[in-house]
């Protein structure tokens, strides 16, 4: 009998042992991956001590760099903020509905990242600058009717002690921007890290866009350099140990194994103090205007570190989700992007398909972060009326028709290693430039002329897109 009960306590034990290793591993053995998106604002290829910059200082990053996928050709969709974010949302190039600059809204009728995760179960949320619509109760393109069902954002970019949108509610926060972001969003992942249920979690980083102001301790590390220099460096180290908290919890909460974690900018470098990775820089559509630091981080499929020189854009991000999801969305409207699962497996030898850009001449619109939310805290404090202006309740109107004949701004059609440039002016004339980026990085040695064929053929590519494009804003997808 005593044999019996100590054979019993052990069965017991070993189940409880059984049950907390199985209850701590939940997450990493999941079907889906929890996902987080992570992007900087207004940080260029260069502006990170991996990709060689001499003074800046981002550990953590660097250690990501180390041990995933790091991409050495990523490129934002557009030059600027909000079109860039609209395409991470939709999959597709963002003048498709409208985009064109920053400070410009989603449709309502697009079909978001967060809205087709939902269909495989995933809870999603939401967390730092939104600069796609309000982010006022009652919006269309809100981040909640965008398809989150947690969010703490920001109309646009934001400094330290920001005034934050919690789902509508104008909440004062106190604190460095960027640690901020990861503290609302780690709140929701915490909720979440020991539930069946996977998350998305989108966080959107304030830094290092202007008026540049980093906290003491990290505008310190830069004392010996200029003070515009000082302050933009030190809000990307910021951001950096922002980032790094992140990446940390995940290892403490048992949930990083089976993780998603993907990080880019939203555009490339700033004039006179960022670091680019080539000719022009923010709002230009040559390379340094649209490529950007990346890294995918997911040890339980990126279990080698590898460096990438296969093209890849923000617009890949939602088409490699939903597969990894295993999502497929009905009346999907054309996507731009492709998936990069084959990348992540290391099986892609080359980007199968092309891509697109095009700074369409639309003109950005003002949205003042800090006003705004100071406003929307007024309001609520007072009872005062609710400036319906700012709610963005006309963003899924359809009014103007854009003709399929005039392909007006500076669009750029890239076909590894050739890249063209179409630029039209005012007057409606068209310059072609053509360069090979493998041998020409700088884009400094115009192909057009000795290049013909492939000149007339990269030619009949890109205006077949803008075509489709202008469909697609003149509401053919709907």
């Amino acid at each position: 009998m005593k044999h019996q009960k100590q054979t019993a306590l052990a069965i017991v034990v070993v189940c409880v042992i059984a049950a907390a290793y199985l209850t701590g591993c939940k997450q990493d053995t999941a079907t889906n991956p929890n996902i987080i998106l992570c992007m900087a604002d207004d940080q260029g290829w260069g502006d990170m001590a991996y990709n060689g910059h001499p003074v800046i200082m981002t550990p953590n990053f660097d250690d990501m760099a180390e041990s995933g996928l790091r991409f050495d050709r990523f490129y934002a969709a557009a030059p600027v903020c909000s079109p860039t974010r609209g395409s991470v949302m939709t999959g597709r190039h963002p003048n498709r509905f409208g985009c064109f600059s920053w400070g410009n809204t989603l449709r309502p009728q697009e079909i978001t990242i967060a809205e087709a995760l939902k269909t495989a179960g995933y809870v999603t949320g939401h967390f730092g600058k939104w600069h796609l619509g309000s982010v006022r109760e009652g919006s269309p393109v809100n981040p909640g009717t965008s398809g989150f069902d947690e969010w703490f954002s920001a109309p646009n970019f934001f400094d330290n002690d920001p005034i934050l949108s919690d789902q509508g509610v104008a909440t004062q926060t106190y604190g460095e921007s960027s640690m901020v972001t990861v503290d609302a969003a780690l709140n929701f992942i915490r909720k979440y890290a020991d539930q069946d249920q996977p998350f998305l979690a989108v966080v959107w980083f304030g830094s290092p866009h202007g008026p540049h102001i980093a906290i003491d301790q990290d505008s310190a590390l830069y004392a010996d350099q200029d003070r515009k220099l000082c302050h933009f460096y030190g809000e990307i180290t910021g951001m950096d140990r922002a980032f790094g908290k992140l990446r940390d919890e995940l290892r403490t909460l048992g949930i990083h194994k089976n993780t998603v974690l993907w990080y880019c900018s939203d555009n490339g470098g700033l004039p006179e103090i960022g670091s680019t990775g080539g000719r022009g820089h923010k709002g230009h559509i040559y390379e340094g205007g649209l490529r950007v630091p990346a890294i995918i981080e997911w040890p339980s499929r990126i279990t080698q570190p590898r460096i990438t020189g296969i093209p890849g854009n923000t617009y890949d991000i939602y088409p490699t989700l939903l597969e990894i999801a295993g999502v497929s969305m009905e009346n999907q409207p054309p996507l731009d992007g492709i998936s990069l699962i084959p990348l992540i497996e290391d099986a892609m030898v080359t980007r199968p398909e092309p891509m697109g850009f095009w700074r369409y001449p639309g003109g950005g619109r003002r949205t003042p972060s800090h006003l705004w939310m100071t406003a929307l805290l007024l309001e609520q404090q007072t009872g005062a009326a609710i400036d319906s202006s700012l709610l963005d309740l006309h963003s899924g109107d359809i009014c103007k028709q854009y003709p399929k004949d005039s392909l007006p701004g500076h669009s750029a059609w890239l076909n590894w290693p050739y890249k063209l440039h179409r630029i039209q002016d005012t007057d409606g004339m068209v310059v072609f430039e053509l360069y090979n980026l493998e041998d020409d990085p700088d884009e400094l040695d115009d192909l057009a002329d000795g290049e013909s064929s492939l000149l007339a053929l990269m030619k009949t590519e890109i205006e077949n897109w803008q075509r489709s494009v202008i469909g697609s804003l003149n509401g053919e997808d709907y």
